[in-house]
């Protein structure tokens, strides 16, 4: 049986680690403050952000939340954006998406200043990931790394598959395996032998978004599995994208969903804005 990796165990590990150092920051006469965009009604979105919200506090973190209506332009948004980057005050900024449909996302991400964007979302702090360079790293991908580190397990020089490569986790992930001296292999819709490529893994990403997709005969023997999707059942209960009851008998370790990847991504965003705060106090 794989040992379960405690996501929030880890995540709280790490809070705790910011708090230490936000408490170093403050007593020096520096308050590290985040800004918190949200823009219309999208329930999930409102859930996310009253949980930063309360990492926020736990952490120590100054939170400021903008919560504007659904009509808001977004001439508005940028003009907000705009305000923010210039306020010496505000040290990350993070516009919760979805954004409505009249709203370019793309254009407002772009606005925010590189060393603001604790989400590590702009196009500079991937280009910075890219070549090992970056401060401030996508959330949920460097959750993954952490997960993997912390469980005391060595990715130097070991056979990495990634199952999925949008911008926001399967590539970003790839890169930082990648940083850590991992040999990265990429698969998508369009992969040729993708059983054959997942069960030669040491370590397997995946992040599909398709409910318990990876099953037992996709799996390495022994392997690590971080599982980065949740996805809702007819039962209505969550599950990830590889089966769980199937891969635990097989995997060396394994994430679980919920309570594997789904913490880490909130504890990094406040380990980044501890990062932003420091890099722009130095």
């Amino acid at each position: 049986m794989a040992v379960i990796i405690d996501g929030k165990k880890i995540s709280q590990e790490i809070k705790d680690e910011v708090k230490a150092k936000a408490e170093q920051l403050k007593a020096a006469g520096i308050e590290p403050c985040l800004a918190v965009i949200l823009v219309g009604e999208d329930p999930a979105s409102r859930v996310y952000v009253r949980n930063k919200k309360r990492a926020c506090e736990y952490c120590g973190i100054k939170s400021l939340s903008y919560e504007l209506p659904e009509s808001t332009t977004e001439e508005e948004l940028l003009a907000l954006v705009d305000k923010l980057n210039n306020d010496k005050s505000c040290n990350g900024i993070l516009v919760q998406l979805p954004l409505p449909k009249h709203i370019n996302e793309e254009k407002v991400l772009l606005k925010i200043k590189p060393e603001k964007d604790v989400d590590g979302f702009h196009p500079y702090n991937v280009g910075l990931l890219s070549i090992g360079s970056a401060d401030l790293k996508a959330c949920t991908p460097a959750g993954c790394i952490e997960l993997i580190k912390r469980s005391g397990i060595d990715i130097c020089g070991k056979n990495c598959v990634v199952v999925g490569r949008s911008n926001i986790v399967g590539k970003p992930v790839g890169m930082l395996l990648l940083a850590e001296n991992g040999t990265v292999t990429t698969c998508h819709s369009k992969t040729k032998n993708m059983a054959e490529i997942c069960a030669n893994a040491d370590i397997l990403v995946v992040a599909i978004g398709k409910e318990k997709f990876i099953k037992a005969d996709m799996i390495k023997e022994g392997a690590v599995i971080i599982d980065v999707g949740i996805n809702r059942m007819e039962d209505g209960k969550l599950c990830g994208d590889v089966d769980f009851d199937e891969a635990v008998t097989k995997a060396g370790y394994i994430t679980p969903v919920p309570g594997g990847v789904g913490p880490m991504t909130i504890a990094m965003l406040m380990n980044n804005c501890i990062t932003a705060c420091e890099k722009q106090n130095a």
